[in-house]
C-alpha cells in the first residue's frame, strides 16, 4: 500500500512520540529499581524484600530510621590473640568462625539521640564524663535495655514498611563483634599491632609504644576518631559495648556461634572506653559484666540480621 506524504509524516511523528513515551518508562523503572534497594536513605519506597536488604562487599553502607549501617559479609576468620599478643589475656585463646550469613553493623555507637527518638527518656542519668548530647554515645544502659531498644526498633521499622519481616535488629553476638571489629585484619587493633590515642577515645598509655594523643577522660561524639577498613568508629575505645553472649572463659568457635541461651553469670561486653589505657582497647579483649548493672561508660551498637 503507498502512503501520502501528509499520512507518512504523522506515522513518523507518532512513532517518534511512542519512542519517547517509552524511554520515559524505562527510565522510570530503572529509578524504582535503584531507589528501592538504596530506599531508607533516600526517602524512597519501603523495603518488603529480602533481597533488597543483602549487602554486596564490605563496608556497603544502608540507612535505616537514619542509623547507618556498614555491611559485613559472611566469611572465617580467627578470634582471640595468639599467645604473643601484648598484653593479652588466658580467656582470648584463638578459634576459627564461619559466619555463613552476612549482617548489617550500625557504623556508629547507638547515640544519646537515637535512643531518645527511639524510646523517649534516657536510660539512666548523665554524668561529668558522659554529659548530655544528641551525638554522644548512650551510656549508663543495662543488658536487658539494649535489648529492649533493639526490639522496639524492629517494631517501629516493620511498621513503617522499612524493615522486611524476616529481618531484625539485635545485640551483635561476640563473634560478629570482634568480626566486624577485626575488618579482615588478624592484628592486635583494626589499625595494626599498636593503638594511639589519636586512633581511639581512651585515657592514658598507648598500646605497644604508639604515639600519644588527647587524652580527653570523657566520651566523645561519634565518628571523631578514624573508622577501620570496614567504615565503622569507635570499635576501639569510647565507650564498651554489650554483645548478646553470656560470658564464658572459652572463646565460642566453629559455625555461627552464638552463647545467647548459655547461661551464665555474665554477659560480654567489648571495645574498651574512655576511661582505659590502650591495652584493653584491642580486638580480642573481652570482659565479663553483669547484666542488670550499668555504668556512664557501657553502651551499644546494634546488628541488623535475617536470623
Amino acid at each position: 500500500m503507498t502512503l501520502t506524504r501528509e499520512t507518512e509524516s504523522k506515522r513518523k511523528a507518532t512513532d517518534g512520540k511512542l519512542c519517547r513515551v517509552s524511554r520515559l518508562i524505562i527510565v522510570a523503572a530503572v529509578v524504582l529499581v535503584v531507589e528501592s534497594y538504596v530506599g531508607v536513605s533516600g526517602g524512597a519506597e519501603p523495603l518488603t524484600s529480602t533481597s533488597s536488604l543483602l549487602g554486596g562487599k564490605a563496608g556497603d553502607e544502608l540507612i535505616i530510621w537514619d542509623i547507618k549501617f556498614c555491611w559485613c559479609p559472611a566469611g572465617k576468620f580467627i578470634m582471640g590473640s595468639p599467645r604473643d599478643e601484648l598484653e593479652r589475656r588466658p580467656d582470648e585463646d584463638q578459634v576459627e568462625v564461619t559466619l555463613t550469613k552476612g549482617f548489617w553493623i550500625a557504623k556508629f555507637e547507638t547515640t544519646q539521640g537515637q535512643w531518645q527518638r527511639v524510646m523517649g527518656e534516657l536510660p539512666g542519668p548523665l554524668t561529668e564524663q558522659l554529659p548530655a548530647g544528641a551525638e554522644l554515645p548512650v551510656g549508663n544502659v543495662n543488658f536487658a535495655e539494649a535489648e529492649a531498644f533493639c526490639r522496639k526498633l524492629t517494631e517501629v521499622c516493620k511498621q513503617s514498611g522499612e524493615l522486611p519481616k524476616s529481618w531484625e535488629f539485635r545485640l551483635p553476638t561476640e563473634a560478629q563483634w570482634e568480626y566486624a571489629c577485626r575488618a579482615g585484619t588478624r592484628t592486635a587493633t583494626s589499625f595494626g599491632d599498636t593503638l594511639s590515642s589519636k586512633q581511639a577515645n581512651f585515657k592514658g598509655k598507648p598500646y605497644n609504644g604508639a604515639e600519644a594523643g588527647p587524652s580527653l577522660g570523657r566520651a566523645a561524639k561519634v565518628g571523631s576518631y578514624p573508622p577501620n577498613a570496614w567504615g565503622l568508629h569507635d570499635m576501639h575505645g569510647n565507650t564498651y559495648e554489650w554483645c548478646r553472649d553470656w560470658y564464658h572463659p572459652k572463646l565460642p568457635g566453629g559455625t555461627d556461634p552464638d552463647l545467647y541461651l548459655a547461661t551464665a553469670s555474665s554477659r560480654v561486653r567489648r571495645g574498651g572506653c574512655w576511661m582505659d589505657d590502650g591495652w584493653p582497647c584491642r580486638s580480642a579483649f573481652r570482659v565479663r559484666f553483669e547484666p542488670e548493672r550499668r555504668y556512664d561508660h557501657i553502651g551499644f551498637r546494634v546488628v541488623l540480621v535475617e536470623p
